[in-house]
């Protein structure tokens, strides 16, 4: 009889915490569900983020605000007694629950709401993967360039693809770098060098030489859409004279940690 009040205690317990609610279901699966899943860390930087979910802000603002930089996260909002916490997350969404790219877990209460907001940390792609990404962007931008892009207010026609240079892709790795070590953000670098200055001190004899720099996206995906979305960005990637492509990255390691991208984009001497 002992034995059977314990265990009661314990299973309403569970079902009164909602991170261990929701660590019991990941673990069996939403109840048989779907595949038993990780269970997750409790992360006190995403329950200050849920309590800003909570308070009207959107995910990815609540994520940042608290510190918490995330590569993908997910929300989940239930409003009950709390002896019905696990029933309510498996009728909330079972594929969020269990779903294995999150690690970390943040949670608030207020009354009979709860708030779960779950993550993954955003990890810096590492040197290794940069011909991938180049590879990506490359893929993404000669798709535009194919099919014509609005600019703003320009229409551009199909262009010709633009190919990979590794000596361009040196010069931009330089500036990123550059850029990342000694926490600035300008096309001009501290040496008072151009992008087209950049270019010749590699030996690229160059008629035309555009660059496009950005910080904080993540990805290839990332950087290349938020050019297209950026009228004069957009302009460089869509002029029909570029022929050469060189992208790189680098991490910042101050203040800014987020990644440092430069693609530049060259119209070489015949």
């Amino acid at each position: 009889m002992l034995v059977l009040t314990g265990g009661l205690a314990a299973s309403l317990s569970a079902q009164a915490d909602p991170i261990s609610a929701l660590q019991l279901l990941r673990e069996g699966g939403c109840g048989g569900i779907l595949p038993p899943a990780p269970l997750l860390r409790h992360v006190a930087s995403l329950d200050r983020a849920a309590e800003q979910w909570a308070n009207g802000r959107s995910l990815a603002s609540a994520a940042q605000l608290s510190g918490y930089e995330s590569a993908s996260s997910a929300g989940l909002h239930i409003r009950g007694p709390e002896g019905a916490t696990v029933q309510l997350l498996k009728k909330s969404d079972c594929r969020t629950v269990t779903n294995p790219t999150f690690h970390d877990v943040g949670f608030y209460q207020r009354g009979v709401e709860s708030w779960l907001l779950l993550g993954s940390v955003y990890v810096a792609p590492s040197s290794a993967q940069a011909p991938m990404q180049a590879s990506r962007a490359l893929q993404l931008v000669n798709a535009v360039r194919a099919r014509g892009a609005r600019c703003g207010d320009h229409s551009f026609a199909p262009a010709p693809p633009v190919k990979l240079s590794e000596t361009l892709a040196v010069v931009a790795f330089g500036h990123a770098d550059d850029m990342a070590r000694h926490n600035y953000f300008e096309h001009e670098d501290l040496k008072g060098r151009s992008p087209a200055d950049r270019v010749r001190a590699f030996g690229y004899q160059e008629k035309l030489v555009g660059e496009n720099i950005a910080y904080g996206p993540k990805s290839a995906e990332e950087v290349v859409q938020g050019w297209l979305d950026s009228p004069g960005h957009c302009e460089n990637i869509m002029d029909p004279r570029f022929a050469e492509m060189g992208i790189a990255y680098a991490a910042g390691q101050s203040s800014r940690r987020g990644l440092f991208w430069v693609q530049l984009l060259v119209a070489p001497k015949a």
